[in-house]
């Protein structure tokens, strides 16, 4: 059949819809706490933090699954506990400090890779390539998904706590701290993950667009982390056979599919959607 042919007939595109959906069950989840806690713009800089540790491995290692993850992890989590020390030790929020830790980040990523002359190489780090995937980097995906999972499950309390009322998180208990800095730890290695399919520059988009669609359409959290992650299976889908039948790029057509879900979910959301703001200001108005 036209909507199954390409997995049952090719290899790749099986390797590619597995991935994509381990990378959607780890990092979805931490995408809808993301838009709670209004961190969406705190997270692509994040994803541009690990790029010159991938970069430096690639310089070294070449194409190695393990060396760049590593390499990602470590820069990652390097930027965010330099952006966490500088908050605490100078009078520069967070936010601040994150950024220009992400400039430098990317900046230095960029020229890293270009020390090979190829731009099939940088492009092939900032976009991925998650046709490409094997056996090896869909068991460091499914590995990456389990802990982030359960990483997740432990923080979620505190979490939700933080999210409704961090003042009291924060006076009550040292979880607050764990909670930040852990869920921080969570974004990276998500990232890094979103970096093998996806690439540095868009592994973001797997996060947000899903949770941020699914806002529109449920009130409770339990609903929208339900929803978000059936958007993010049903984007990945419809990506990969875009991508198949057309002859385009998987990774920016899973985004933008993905962005479809969005725009889609921004203009008939029944939950604070454009239509029905725009009816209902009609009906007062009138």
């Amino acid at each position: 059949m036209l909507f199954i042919e390409p997995f049952t007939e090719y290899t790749f595109m099986q390797r590619a819809l597995v991935g994509s959906l381990a990378v959607c069950l780890g990092a979805v989840p931490v995408g809808v706490f993301m838009t709670l806690r209004r961190m969406s713009l705190t997270g692509d800089a994040m994803a541009h933090a690990i790029l010159p540790g991938a970069a430096i491995a690639y310089l070294l290692t070449g194409v190695s699954l393990i060396g760049m993850t590593v390499g990602g992890l470590t820069a990652g989590l390097l930027v965010v506990a330099l952006s966490g020390w500088v908050s605490r030790s100078t009078h520069l929020e967070e936010d601040t400090s994150l950024a220009g830790f992400y400039l430098i980040s990317l900046a230095l990523g960029v020229l890293i890779l270009s020390l090979r002359h190829s731009n099939l190489d940088l492009f092939h780090v900032l976009f991925g390539n998650i046709l490409a995937l094997d056996n090896a980097a869909l068991l460091l995906l499914a590995s990456i998904c389990s802990i982030s999972l359960i990483l997740f499950a432990l923080l979620y309390r505190p979490l939700v706590i933080e999210c409704v009322d961090p003042l009291f998180l924060r006076r009550s208990s040292i979880a607050s701290a764990l909670s930040h800095y852990g869920f921080l730890a969570l974004m990276v290695i998500n990232l890094v993950a979103g970096f093998h399919a996806l690439g540095t520059l868009l592994a973001i988009g797997i996060m947000v667009l899903p949770a941020a669609a699914a806002r529109f359409w449920v009130r409770t959290l339990d609903h929208t982390l339900v929803l978000s992650v059936l958007f993010s299976f049903t984007g990945c889908y419809v990506g990969l056979m875009t991508s198949y039948y057309f002859d385009l790029p998987a990774g920016p057509a899973i985004v933008l599919s993905l962005g479809f879900l969005y725009i889609i979910s921004l203009l008939l959301g029944v939950e604070g959607g454009y239509v029905k703001w725009a009816t209902s200001k009609r009906h007062l108005e009138a």
